[in-house]
């Protein structure tokens, strides 16, 4: 897995070195004596900036819409329809069709495990209630009892997806997953005899995502809900967050050490046109300085006592100040000395 600083970052990194061996020695007790006159001013200035300087850190990733999921027949019996590959399903739609009866999505968290009929209690019966409500169907309470009502609504429901009207609803008859879905790939084909628990189809989640897979020693960049920027393959950049954080362990050969990995699991702010699988480049954030005076890289010079300094200019004059330096970032690096604030004026490399 690719793994690199910012470009800009180590851009400046190399202008420290750079300016070290192109500028002239500065001896800070002669300039503090003698300010530089007006004549020998230079002409490229840039101002010292306060703000929070942030490092990043950028790996190679994929765009895709995450892992999938499989789903598998619940019951015996013959394939007569499968969705096309890429298409979305929705709440109340079939995901395939089975001796020509469909098996509805629904959206929630617990399975379908058993049959729901009129006395039946629990946590699925409210799940099952509250997506007929979803779904348009009235004259009951989503509740965790199976009621004669509810019996007489999902009489109402089987009659329009074209089931037989027996008010009660059996674990293979629907599909739970957290919302709209998309199928990823089919496994077997429209007429196909299957059995229970054959695998169907694979599906994910409808929204694109970024996967990125880092070494154990890159793996404390990722943590839950963490800020991130993802360049895209047509170059624009984009901001997201870690969605979630996965170890991955391989096992090794011949007793040598595992070898452990993480993979990050990355989702958008903002609504990415899905491009299919393609390349991204995700920058975590490796370090963070908040409300820190910085200067452009460049801006530094080596002083005669050692060290770095920045040579302010003041009206006709300038002057060298001795630094000391913090994180370089971004093609910046803190810095703090005497008499320095948001505003100082310092000399760039012409």
């Amino acid at each position: 897995m690719s793994r690199r600083r910012t470009a800009a970052v180590v851009g400046g990194v190399v202008a420290v070195g750079a300016v070290v061996t192109a500028v002239t020695v500065f001896s800070l007790a002669n300039t503090d004596e003698s300010p530089t006159t007006a004549g020998t001013a230079p002409i490229s200035t840039a101002e010292v900036t306060k703000e929070t300087l942030v490092d990043r850190e950028s790996h190679d990733g994929t765009l895709a819409h995450g892992d999938s999921t499989t789903i598998s027949a619940r019951g015996g019996g013959t394939i007569t329809a499968l969705p096309m590959e890429g298409s979305t399903i929705s709440r109340g739609k079939w995901i395939y069709r089975i001796d020509n009866k469909p098996v509805t999505l629904l959206y929630g968290t617990l399975p379908a495990y058993r049959t729901l009929k009129t006395g039946v209690k629990g946590a699925d019966v409210k799940q099952f209630e509250q997506n007929l409500w979803a779904l348009g169907y009235r004259g009951f309470t989503p509740d965790t009892t199976y009621s004669w009502v509810t019996a007489s609504v999902v009489k109402d429901w089987q009659d329009d997806l074209g089931l037989k009207k027996t008010g009660t609803v059996e674990a293979g008859q629907i599909v739970y997953t957290d919302g709209t879905v998309r199928v990823d790939s089919l496994t077997v084909q429209r007429g196909t005899v299957v059995g229970q628990g054959t695998e169907i189809e694979k599906i994910t989640g409808t929204s694109p995502l970024a996967t990125v897979v880092l070494d154990a020693s890159s793996g404390r960049l990722a943590t839950a809900g963490a800020a991130v920027q993802i360049e895209l393959s047509d170059g624009k950049v984009v901001p997201g967050k870690v969605k979630k954080v996965a170890t991955l362990v391989a096992k090794a050969d011949d007793g040598q050490t595992d070898t452990t990995k993480f993979q990050a699991t990355i989702s958008f702010d903002d609504d990415v046109e899905s491009q299919g699988m393609a390349a991204v480049s995700v920058a975590f954030t490796a370090g963070q300085r908040p409300d820190v005076l910085t200067v452009p890289v460049a801006a530094l010079v080596a002083l005669a006592e050692g060290g770095y300094g920045v040579q302010v200019v003041d009206g006709t004059a300038t002057s060298v100040v001795a630094v000391e330096t913090g994180l370089f970032a971004d093609g910046k690096v803190e810095i703090t000395g005497t008499g320095l604030a948001a505003g100082t004026k310092v000399a760039m490399p012409s």
